[in-house]
């Protein structure tokens, strides 16, 4: 879901020449935006591939509408590109007002290009939110960085996430579950057709691609700098070479690939793939809870580390309603919202705040949680392993793709 393939328009958008929005409205002044905001409509174009998710949205958005007057219209996507690219076109078009766009859900490249294509919403308004106050961004570095760029207020944290297994304890053996991805190649090869990743661009087929390079590329400094051109070939050598060497193992031998997550999700819960792989803690546990996976799932991690990231919302330059956007950012964060988002029941996504700077019952809410049987504590998820630098997803996605082609 977050993916950017719209470089072709750079040409337009350089002969567009600067954005010129209108002004944003000030989140200090918070009594202004609520005012300015009521019976605005806002068009929140976030990835539709997860019912859990587009529940909680039509959650959020009661909440907003009888609150503050905001309704929102969630537009399904299924790659953030697509959202991206709205705004890409109207930028080139000269549409610097009354945008489609009014708010997305987004983080690492296609931030990253907003950001340098100046198509975001003027920086620090994240930072001036009311609840940014309970936000743990002193002791969260990928909710101020993302993807090795600093977000500079220009997005507001929504979710944390976390590269996470899962296996069907009642069909897999807990005793054989793999340590790192060289463990993981090993089980392959005693479990042919049972393990699998999709096609990137999906980000978690990219995520996968990332986890392998940076256990195997020797000196992973070089993955928090932008790609260096003379040295890629020879960077990437080992995914592919570990690549080579899985395929043949893969589910229909890597002939086809499973379509994203939720696609891997069926699959294990109809027994075709014994270990898949999703970027939240509570996945399992909450595709438990909705009757999408048998109660006999868990999870398991590397004790190495696993890529993790914060995922964001932001608002585009030339968003037609800034106001409810800003409205809805704010809420998204409230310690309500978060406690809502966490509970596997509705979705599972971890929460972005920090726990002393909520009160005491807010406190006790979060640790009341059943998080599941499927869920590890956080004691046991492991290292965190920050994203690489935006520019390495594209290229190995694009050398992904030159080497094996597409997957249909």
């Amino acid at each position: 879901m977050f993916k950017l393939a719209v470089l072709g328009l750079s040409t337009a958008l350089a002969i567009a020449g600067p954005a010129r929005a209108a002004d944003a409205p000030d989140p200090a002044n918070w009594q202004a935006v609520l005012d300015s905001a009521k019976g605005e409509t806002v068009y929140w174009n976030a990835w539709g591939g997860s019912q859990n998710v587009n529940d909680y949205i039509d959650w959020a958005g009661r909440q907003v509408k009888a609150r503050y007057g905001v309704t929102i219209r969630e537009v399904k996507v299924d790659d953030t590109a697509n959202a991206v690219a709205k705004v890409v076109a109207e930028k080139a078009a000269g549409k610097n007002e009354s945008g489609s766009v009014d708010l997305v859900w987004i983080n690492g490249e296609n931030f990253v290009d907003m950001k340098d294509k100046g198509l975001l919403m003027s920086p620090g308004w994240a930072t001036k939110l009311p609840n940014w106050k309970y936000v743990a961004f002193k002791q969260n570095p990928t909710i101020t960085t993302d993807f090795n760029t600093p977000t500079d207020g220009l997005e507001s944290p929504w979710g944390n996430a976390k590269l996470v297994f899962f296996y069907d304890s009642a069909r897999t053996d807990a005793k054989d579950l793999p340590k790192d991805t060289d463990g993981l190649l090993r089980w392959a090869k005693a479990h042919p057709g049972r393990f699998s990743y999709p096609a990137p661009p999906d980000f978690i087929g990219s995520s996968f691609l990332k986890q392998v390079l940076y256990e195997h590329i020797g000196d992973t400094s070089k993955l928090y700098k932008p790609v260096n051109d003379a040295t890629f070939e020879q960077d990437v050598k080992p995914l592919f070479t570990y690549l080579d060497a899985l395929k043949p193992y893969l589910w229909r031998k890597g002939a086809d690939y499973p379509e994203n997550y939720p696609d891997m999700k069926r699959k294990l819960a109809d027994g075709e793939l014994g270990i898949i792989f999703a970027f939240n803690p509570s996945e399992a546990s909450s595709a438990i809870e909705n009757g999408e996976l048998p109660d006999t799932v868990r999870s398991f991690t590397f004790p190495g580390g696993t890529l993790g990231n914060t995922h964001f919302v932001a608002i585009p330059y030339n968003a037609n309603a800034k106001a409810g956007a800003l409205v809805v950012a704010n809420f998204l964060i409230s310690p309500e919202a978060q406690l809502h988002k966490q509970d596997p029941q509705y979705w599972g996504d971890p929460t972005v705040l920090a726990m002393d700077k909520l009160s005491e019952k807010e406190r006790r809410k979060f640790a009341d949680l059943d998080l599941g049987a499927a869920t590890l504590p956080p004691s046991e998820l492991g290292p965190v392993i920050p994203e690489p630098d935006a520019s390495w997803t594209t290229r190995i996605e694009a050398a992904w793709k030159k080497r094996y082609g597409t997957a249909r």
